[in-house]
């Protein structure tokens, strides 16, 4: 049965608000709230059309106010975020990632109108580290948990939302673990990462990455919100890309740094306000991570548009990024590398 009331956290954000806007132009949805703390960029609130902004802090208890005057029944929670902003936005994330999570939780547990909570997740959840498996799935435990940033921030929010679940058995809980987004819209720590003109990378390490297009996810969120399909899923595009072979697709130039200087490389890019890794990140770029989306086709009903690979390079074009050294230049580069190691052979 399609919602009534739709309730959409994270709407000054690209997610958030675009998916608003979906839901908005939906003649089966009746009404359509949009909640943070700031309004949407002029544009994107346009986009959202008759989807109501309402400037509210989750963290406070108030949003239980909110929830119980509209009789929302159907929560999207779409504002955990891996992308802090200012000079305190880590405390800030944190905050708002856990703190927020709660308070909106506690507004569902006392609603008697709720019927579905869909909470936007990561695969970030899984770690990464050495130790790793080639692939995971739903049901396995990280090798090593998460110690900080983003990472340790979704572990505690799905240990709330598996407890809420556990105290409203009623209420259908669809928790989805998104793989890394990329996409010529939207705006994240890979995608500037990978806008640099010199892309930093750990010395003598080429991870695994996996990703997910930016409409792709939005398409991911609508499904969740409109069936009734409670679980955990992971959600991730077909295929992977070895970093390298990512940052040569983008035309970029790669700096190897050795993996004691990586803590100065990440403050300076932070300080330059280029781009702000976190130690989970950081641990990202060494190990990759890949996750298993049987069950995203095959019990959530949805493949993917685009491949990992077609993601990114929609991405680059999108963004018109180009090379920075002509690709026939490297090529020739590469034949004399390869003829000279056949001759010293």
């Amino acid at each position: 049965m399609a919602p009534k009331v739709v309730l959409v956290t994270g709407v000054s954000r690209f997610l958030g608000g675009n998916l608003a806007a979906r839901f908005a132009a939906n003649p089966d949805i009746e009404r359509v709230l949009g909640v943070d703390t700031e309004p949407p960029p002029r544009d994107l609130l346009r986009r959202m059309g008759r989807a109501e902004f309402v400037r509210a802090d989750i963290r406070n208890p108030l949003i239980a106010k909110v929830i119980a005057t509209a009789g929302v029944d159907t929560v999207v929670h779409a504002s955990v975020t891996a992308n802090p902003a200012g000079p305190t936005g880590r405390t800030v994330m944190k905050e708002m990632n856990v703190i927020g999570t709660m308070q909106l939780l506690a507004a569902c547990q006392k609603s008697p109108h709720l019927r579905k909570l869909v909470v936007k997740s990561t695969s970030a959840v899984y770690g990464s580290s050495a130790r790793d498996p080639a692939v995971f799935a739903e049901g396995m435990s990280p090798k090593e948990l998460p110690s900080s940033g983003y990472a340790k921030d979704a572990v505690e929010v799905e240990g709330y939302v598996r407890g809420f679940s556990r105290r409203r058995p009623d209420v259908d809980v669809t928790t989805l673990r998104f793989t890394n987004f990329i996409g010529p819209r939207i705006d994240t720590v890979l995608t500037r990462y990978f806008a640099l003109p010199v892309v930093p990378t750990v010395m003598g390490y080429d991870a695994r990455v996996q990703l997910l297009h930016s409409e792709d996810a939005l398409a991911i969120l609508e499904r969740a919100t409109m069936h009734d399909l409670p679980g955990v899923f992971n959600a991730g595009g077909e295929g992977v890309l070895l970093l390298s072979q990512a940052i040569r697709r983008a035309g970029r130039l790669t700096l190897p740094v050795p993996s004691g200087a990586v803590p100065s490389v990440g403050r300076f890019f932070r300080s330059a306000r280029l781009v702000d890794f976190s130690p989970d990140q950081m641990r990202f770029l060494n190990w990759g991570r890949v996750v298993d989306t049987t069950l995203l086709r095959s019990e959530f009903g949805f493949t993917p548009r685009w491949t990992t690979r077609q993601a990114f390079d929609d991405y680059v074009s999108g963004r018109g990024l180009r090379p920075l050294i002509a690709p026939e230049r490297v090529e020739a580069v590469e034949r004399g590398l390869l003829d000279a190691a056949a001759r010293l052979r």
